[in-house]
C-alpha cells in the first residue's frame, strides 16, 4: 500500500535512544507511514541496530546516511526530505519517543496551506535510561503517575503527556504560544518544504528548524499549534555540539530571514 506520510527521524551515534524511538513508532495507532532516518554519520553500531529492528517493526525504514564530517544535521535532513516517497512529512528526533497517537494526530490536523507544531516533554537522564521496550510497548511510559514515581518532577507541562480529546483542545486554546517549526515534533507538505529549498545548510546547532518555519511563514504557509494534541517524550542527552559561535551564527541567519521576509535560501537542497 502506498504510504501517505513520511516520518523523518534525525540521529547521530545514539543507538540506545534511537532503538527506543523505533519501538515507539511500532505502537502507533495510525500505521500507513514510512520512516526515513536522517543519519549524520553514525558508526556501524547504529547501522546494525537499524537492520535488526527492520525485522521487528511493521513499517518500512529508509536509512539515509552520509560520512561523519562534523555537525551536518541540516545537510542530512535535506537528503532525507528528498528520500521521502509521500506528499506529507513529519519530523522528529532520534531521542523522542512518540505517544501512540503521535502520527494519527498529525494526519488528523494536517491541512493545505498550514504546517503543524506539536509538543514534547523533557525527561531527566535517570528516567531516560530506565524506560525500556516493555514500558514502551505497554504504554506505561506515558502514564504520568508511573513517570512521577520514577523521577519526573510535578509540573503543569505534565499535562502534555496525557492530554487527549477535549482536554487537549482546551489546553491548546488556554496556553497559546507562537507556533514554530519544532524539530522534535512538526509536520508539513513536502511541496511547501521544497518551495523554500529545505534547510539552510550554513546553519549548525541552534534554531535551524525554527528558521525553516520562518521561511514557510514568509512563503504564506500558516502555522498551527497542536502541542497538547500530539506529544513525545524527549530523552535527556549531552549537547557537546552546541557552541556560542554556532548559535550566534544561526541567530544572524534567522535575523536576516525575518527582516528580508525571504522564503528561499540559496544554501539548501538546490545549490546556487
Amino acid at each position: 500500500m502506498q504510504k501517505n506520510i513520511s516520518v523523518i527521524i534525525s540521529t547521530y551515534n545514539s543507538p540506545e535512544w534511537l532503538k527506543k524511538v523505533i519501538w515507539g513508532y511500532n505502537t502507533q495507532t495510525y500505521r500507513n507511514f514510512e520512516m526515513v532516518i536522517a543519519d549524520d554519520g553514525s558508526r556501524q553500531e547504529t547501522i546494525d541496530m537499524i537492520d535488526e529492528l527492520r525485522k521487528e517493526v511493521f513499517y518500512p525504514i529508509i536509512h539515509v546516511w552520509h560520512e561523519d564530517n562534523g555537525f551536518q544535521k541540516s545537510q542530512i535532513l535535506n537528503k532525507a526530505i528528498l528520500a521521502c516517497t509521500t506528499d506529507y512529512i513529519m519530523m522528529s528526533d532520534g531521542d523522542c519517543i512518540p505517544r501512540p497517537d503521535f502520527v494519527e494526530q498529525h494526519i488528523k490536523f494536517r491541512e493545505e496551506g498550514y504546517f503543524l507544531s506539536g509538543g514534547y516533554h523533557k525527561l531527566p537522564m535517570d528516567l531516560s535510561i530506565k524506560i525500556n521496550k516493555e514500558d514502551i510497548y505497554s504504554d506505561k511510559c506515558f502514564d504520568v503517575s508511573w513517570l512521577k514515581k520514577n523521577g519526573m518532577k510535578t509540573s503543569f507541562k505534565n499535562h502534555k503527556i496525557d492530554a487527549y480529546g477535549v482536554k487537549s483542545s482546551v489546553l491548546n486554546a488556554l496556553t497559546p504560544t507562537n507556533p514554530s517549526w519544532n524539530g522534535h515534533n512538526a509536520s508539513g507538505w513536502k511541496s511547501d518544504i521544497l518551495k523554500i529549498n529545505g534547510f539552510d545548510e550554513r546553519m549548525q546547532y541552534g534554531g535551524q528548524d525554527r528558521e525553516l518555519g520562518e521561511r514557510l511563514v514568509n512563503l504564506g504557509i500558516k502555522p498551527k499549534q497542536i502541542r497538547y494534541s500530539t506529544t513525545c517524550l524527549h530523552l535527556d542527552h549531552k549537547r557537546g555540539y552546541a557552541t556560542k559561535e554556532s548559535i550566534e551564527k544561526n541567530q544572524n541567519i534567522r535575523k536576516e530571514t525575518r527582516s528580508s521576509k525571504r522564503p528561499w535560501t540559496d544554501f539548501g537542497i538546490v545549490k546556487k
